[in-house]
């Protein structure tokens, strides 16, 4: 018995050594598996794990997250199903995502719709509470807005004009609506594959073309398998972090808007920090030989006009005729920021 107890306390010595005192990883009583593609060491990963931290402190351990980086659980289409069936909780998501939980929060990634940072928070400041009740709707609960940021054409040859675009093999995240009534509107054939899959077909041939935003393809490593690109942003990419609502409901219900301000506060930061991370990706992209191609006025406001007539194919498919009105407008009544972003 006395070297039985011996062995407890050297254990107990060891851990309280490496920090692993008895009861400082304890499961809590309500933990939220969460998943995304974001690569571990990613700004994304380093803010869920940031208020898994700062959760687990504010509910005296009661409430806390379980992450999976890196797509491990699959792109966002397969994380969808995995919620659905009670294997995880939720995630975070791209407008691709969110928009098969609720087909309006596309107008926010309308092409050629947004001309700045600026005019994207002045909108979400207007429609912000819309989006979020569609969301409900749909069977989530918002934790938090982030964003992609401002997608770029990447290629292997130059993109400059709707000619070249026509004759690349351009990338389709496969299932999305949105991506492909744009390409219809170019007249590209585009071919259609999950994220997962790009890298490969970037390798072998099958698509020469991609969208993403900088900070994305520099983290994807797209970067390294492409020569230039489109120095025009083709359109704003969205995202958030949500929740299953049932598994939601399960946090305590006195700590449920201590969970929503931490999450809330620490993805607008991770908003302002990607932002910044876009701009340097995009000099780091081009110092490793990927040249940057300028598109001239004329062929740009073809692009835009071309971009407008997706606005309104898709109006009255994804999202109201009002709601595109009220992004447009991004004049509504101040105070609704805070609820917003």
């Amino acid at each position: 018995m006395r070297r039985q107890r011996m062995h407890i306390l050297m254990a107990c010595l060891w851990a309280s050594a490496l920090g692993f005192a008895p009861g400082a990883e304890a499961k809590p009583e309500v933990e939220l598996k969460l998943a995304t593609v974001a690569p571990e060491g990613s700004s994304w990963m380093k803010t869920m794990r940031a208020i898994d931290t700062e959760v687990r402190a504010a509910t005296g351990g009661s409430v806390g997250f379980k992450i999976y980086p890196g797509g491990v659980q699959g792109d966002e289409m397969v994380v969808l199903r995995k919620v659905r069936s009670g294997q995880l909780h939720g995630g975070g998501f791209t407008g691709v995502g969110l928009g098969v939980i609720a087909p309006a929060l596309r107008v926010m990634e309308l092409p050629f719709l947004f001309p700045d940072y600026a005019a994207i928070d002045k909108a979400y400041d207007c429609v912000g509470p819309q989006l979020e009740a569609q969301l409900l709707q749909g069977g989530f609960t918002l934790l938090g807005w982030a964003e992609v940021g401002f997608v770029h054409l990447f290629s292997k040859a130059p993109l400059a004009t709707q000619a070249e675009l026509k004759k690349a093999k351009m990338w389709l995240w496969e299932g999305d609506p949105l991506a492909e009534s744009f390409y219809r509107a170019f007249g590209v054939v585009p071919v259609p594959l999950a994220v997962t899959d790009v890298m490969t077909a970037l390798q072998t041939g099958l698509i020469d073309a991609v969208y993403a935003s900088p900070l994305a393809c520099l983290a994807l490593q797209w970067f390294t398998r492409v020569h230039h690109f489109t120095d025009v942003p083709i359109t704003f990419a969205s995202g958030a972090v949500v929740v299953d609502k049932a598994a939601f409901e399960r946090i305590p219900a006195q700590h449920r808007d201590s969970v929503q301000r931490i999450c809330r506060t620490r993805f607008r930061e991770l908003v302002l920090a990607t932002r910044k991370q876009n701009d340097e990706a995009l000099v780091e992209i081009a110092k490793n030989g990927v040249g940057r191609v300028a598109v001239s006025a004329e062929e740009l406001r073809a692009f835009q006009s071309v971009g407008k007539s997706v606005w309104q194919e898709q109006k009255g498919k994804l999202y109201t005729a009002e709601l595109l009105d009220a992004v447009q407008r991004r004049d509504c009544a101040a105070g609704s920021s805070s609820s917003a972003r």
